[in-house]
């Protein structure tokens, strides 16, 4: 049963204390509070100082996103509730000074933990220290705040890559967080490197390592405030707010359909028959909210754990995803591409090693010596070599298939009113994947790709012509190796007729030498 207050009267005069809000997930995060609960009392934002910038224009910079027009149009002085907190997670006690963190401790009563470094191949030193250590200190700002009612910790539902199956539970970390910590703070550089490997194993790369080392910290402090855990798995393109499509980065399956459209990218190891597990940022915001709607209001004493995933609701395969997203990519191009898009994804690891070599190195080894001919500053090979290594990482996951198990994230809509349902939703089964996919395609070529919509004319044409100069380019490489086998057919018939004229030239072999070889005539 939907508790007796609503969401939006539970943060009514609720002071909030947000890490991350510059981040992708913190930017919808803020605007869906200022528009879904306009009676927010305050919001202090955790915000990285820049030399020259007052905390102002930090909140002005924030609020130059598209995202906030729509409340700048309709309640331009909602922004007075948003407070700057100068800080940085990576400092000494967040960086932040003595004066706020009083104001902190004594104001904040639910705070949001969204900050985190979510690239994958980062050393693993800077991601303890952004990801473990930087909790671990607003972990420790918390336990000073006098009326805290609900932490909520951002995780991943890839922590445990190595399990098929993950629950809604805690699960302990290989290491102590704090060995972890001590280690990675005495190590030099050589060292570190040289053990990383078998440090971070089962897991494929430092992210998903540092984020189960960070659930384990944060499960230290269980009973000692209201804690709870989201698990979004791929946070993609938001669904329908702030708007559909809103993007405002390239990472994990936006960096892939940009560099597929632009023609950059033309294969990648994948199992197109694995569910593709992206929930959309709106939806993941949403989730955030409720769950720190529900852990204010029950306080529970245990750490609450909710996997926001798609997981078995309103499936969608890899290989679907990708049919989908090919249609809209020519429906909508790319104004600045580097060739007309196409290739395919491979779920043999040879053929996407060939392909790579036939579609990627090759086309720019070529690229790169003409640039030099010409006198140009040569770039493919580099291109190219970055592509790879992303594609390296990301192929993990795509070569790879996981069951979530989401019976809490499920339960959250039966928790709050129908009409509440429909300001704070998070059913993946209302979404329609290929007006999603569409919405996904314009928003990364307006958002990510600073691409006017009112271009799209102009794109089209161009696009015509690269697949005109694509074909004339394909077919004359026909032309060419059909040529060649001709123009050497003549050759190849002598020296098959001049070995079939030497063989019958040699004498047969007597009786006696057959003898004395024993050899069968």
């Amino acid at each position: 049963m939907a508790p007796s207050v609503s969401v939006a009267e539970y943060y009514a005069g609720k002071t909030l204390f947000i890490t991350g809000a510059t981040g992708f997930m913190g930017k919808v995060m803020v605007e869906k509070m200022l528009r879904s609960c306009p009676d927010v009392k305050k919001m202090y934002l955790l915000m990285r100082p820049k030399k020259g910038h007052s905390s102002k224009e930090r909140l002005d910079d924030l609020l130059s996103f598209k995202i906030f027009d729509r409340l700048k149009a309709e309640n331009p002085k909602i922004f007075d509730k948003l407070h700057v907190i100068p800080g940085d997670i990576l400092s000494e006690d967040l960086g932040i000074s003595d004066e706020d963190r009083r104001l902190i401790q004594n104001e904040a009563q639910v705070i949001f933990h969204c900050a985190a470094c979510v690239r994958f191949d980062m050393f693993l030193r800077d991601a303890v220290k952004m990801n473990t250590v930087g909790t671990k200190k607003v972990l420790q700002l918390a336990e000073g705040v006098k009326n805290l009612e609900a932490f909520i910790h951002v995780s991943t539902s890839y922590c445990r890559c190595e399990l098929p199956e993950l629950e809604e539970k805690l699960y302990p970390s290989k290491h102590r967080p704090e060995h972890v910590m001590h280690c990675v703070s005495w190590m030099d550089d050589d060292l570190l490197t040289h053990l990383q490997p078998k440090i971070i194993e089962p897991q494929p790369n430092t992210y998903a390592y540092t984020k189960s080392l960070t659930e384990d910290l944060v499960s230290q402090y269980e009973g000692k405030f209201p804690i709870a855990i989201a698990r979004p798995s791929i946070v993609a393109a938001a669904y329908k707010e702030p708007l559909p499509g809103w993007v405002d980065n390239l990472n994990g399956p936006t960096g892939l359909l940009v560099g597929a459209g632009k023609g950059v990218i033309r294969t990648m190891h994948c199992n197109d028959s694995y569910t593709a597990d992206v929930v959309p940022v709106d939806v993941t915001v949403n989730a955030c909210i409720i769950l720190g709607y529900l852990t204010g209001l029950e306080q529970p004493k245990q750490i609450n754990v909710v996997n926001v995933t798609q997981s078995e609701i309103n499936p969608i395969t890899w290989g679907q995803a990708l049919d989908m997203g090919r249609v809209h990519v020519q429906e909508f191009p790319f104004t600045v591409c580097l060739w007309y898009p196409g290739g395919s994804p491979k779920s043999s690891r040879l053929a996407h090693q060939l392909a790579l070599f036939f579609t990627h190195l090759l086309p720019a080894y070529l690229v790169d010596m003409l640039m030099f001919l010409m006198g140009k500053k040569t770039f493919m090979i580099n291109l190219q070599k970055r592509i790879s290594h992303g594609l390296n990482v990301l192929q993990y996951y795509t070569t790879k298939e996981w069951h979530f198990r989401n019976d809490n994230y499920k339960s959250l809509r039966t928790r709050i009113t129908s009409q509440e349902n429909d300001t704070f939703y998070t059913d993946p089964s209302q979404l329609d994947p290929d007006e999603y996919l569409k919405n996904y395609v314009l928003g990364t070529r307006q958002f990510c790709c600073k691409e006017d919509p009112a271009n799209l004319p102009r794109a089209r044409k161009l696009h015509k012509i690269r697949y005109i100069a694509d074909r004339f380019i394909k077919a004359l490489f026909i032309i060419l190796i059909l040529w060649t086998l001709y123009s050497h057919s003549q050759t190849f018939t002598s020296s098959v007729e001049l070995l079939d004229s030497t063989l019958k030239s040699i004498p047969p072999i007597s009786t006696a030498a057959q003898e004395a070889y024993d050899i069968q005539p």
